[in-house]
C-alpha cells in the first residue's frame, strides 16, 4: 500500500506542473484586467488538438507542434483580448458572459473539426516508461514537468525584471497610477493575454502527450485553474505551483485509493476546505504583500 501511495503522489506531482501553467495564465489575465477568462481552458484544449493534428496528419512527435500551437493560441488569445477590451460597462460580470460564450464557440469548433472522439498520443517515444527507483511514469510526464518548471521560473523573472513584466504588476496594483507613470494599460493587458496564451499552448501539448483530451475538457481545465488560483492566493507564483501540485496529488490519490469518478470531487473538496480555513489562500495576505 505504501508503494501505491508513493506512486500516486509522484504522478500527482508531475501532473501539477501542467496544472500550474494553466492556472498562471488565468491568474495573469485576472491580475491585469480583473477579468476571469472562462475561455482559458478552451485555449489549452485548442493547443492539445493542434498537437493531435500534427501527429496524426504529419506523423511528427507532439513536441514539433509547440511552435504552431504557440502561434495559433496566442493569436486566438489576442483576439479574445480585443473582444474583452470593448467591454467598458460592468466589466467583471459582462466579461464573464463574453468569455463563457467564446469558450462555448471554441468547444463547438473543436467538435466540428475533430469530432467528439477521445484523443491521445500514439508516440512510443513519449509513452516510454521513465523509472526513478521504484517510481514509474511516462517520459512525456517527466519532460513536460521540467518544461513547466523552466516556464514558471521564466515567468517569475519576466514579471520581476522586465519592463513589461513590471508594467503588468503596476496595472494590476493600481491602473490609474500606472497611467500617470506613462504605462499604456491596453498594451500591457494585451501582453498579459499573449503570455497567458503561450503558457496555455505548452500546457495543451503536455496534456495531449501524456493524457487524453475530449472537446468538453476545456471547461474542466478552467475550473481546475480557478481552484488552484484560490488555493494559492492571488499574486503568488510559488503558491500557484504548490496549489497545482496539491490538486494533482489529491486527484491522483483519489483515483488510486477510491475511484476515478471522484477525481473532480476531490479537487472541489480541497477547494472548499482551503476556502473556509484560509480564505486568502495558502500564501496569506502578508506573503502576497511581500
Amino acid at each position: 500500500m505504501t508503494d501505491l501511495i508513493l506512486q500516486a503522489v509522484y504522478s500527482g506531482l508531475l501532473q501539477g506542473g501542467s496544472y500550474a501553467l494553466i492556472a498562471l495564465g488565468l491568474a495573469l489575465v485576472f491580475g491585469a484586467m480583473n477579468v476571469i477568462n472562462l475561455a482559458h481552458g478552451e485555449l489549452v484544449l485548442l493547443a492539445a488538438y493542434i498537437a493531435y493534428t500534427v501527429e496524426s496528419q504529419l506523423g511528427w512527435n507532439p513536441l514539433a507542434a509547440i511552435p504552431a500551437a504557440v502561434i495559433i493560441v496566442t493569436i486566438t488569445s489576442s483576439l479574445l483580448y480585443f473582444l474583452v477590451s470593448r467591454v467598458t460597462v460592468h466589466r467583471e460580470i459582462n466579461s464573464l458572459t463574453l468569455t463563457f460564450g467564446v469558450g462555448v464557440i471554441l468547444t463547438n469548433l473543436v467538435l466540428m473539426i475533430w469530432s467528439a472522439d477521445v484523443r491521445t498520443t500514439s508516440s512510443t517515444w513519449m509513452q516510454e516508461a521513465f523509472i526513478v527507483g521504484e517510481l514509474y511514469s511516462m517520459r512525456s510526464e517527466v519532460l513536460f514537468f521540467g518544461v513547466s518548471l523552466v516556464l514558471i521560473v521564466a515567468l517569475w523573472w519576466w514579471l520581476s525584471r522586465s519592463w513589461y513584466g513590471r508594467a503588468v504588476r503596476a496595472v494590476s496594483s493600481n491602473r490609474d497610477a500606472a497611467k500617470l507613470m506613462g504605462i499604456n494599460p491596453g498594451r500591457t493587458e494585451l501582453v498579459s493575454f499573449i503570455v497567458a496564451g503561450i503558457l496555455a499552448a505548452f500546457a495543451g501539448v503536455a496534456l495531449f502527450s501524456y493524457g487524453v483530451v475530449t472537446p468538453g475538457y476545456g471547461s474542466v481545465l478552467t475550473v481546475k485553474a480557478f481552484i488552484i488560483t484560490v488555493l494559492a492566493g492571488l499574486g503568488s507564483i510559488p503558491g500557484v505551483l504548490i496549489g497545482a501540485i496539491l490538486l494533482g496529488v489529491a486527484e491522483s490519490l483519489t483515483i488510486t485509493l477510491a475511484s476515478s469518478a471522484l477525481q473532480e470531487l476531490a479537487g472541489m473538496g480541497l477547494f472548499l476546505v482551503v476556502l473556509f480555513v484560509m480564505p486568502n489562500g495558502l500564501f496569506g495576505v502578508a506573503r502576497r504583500r511581500g
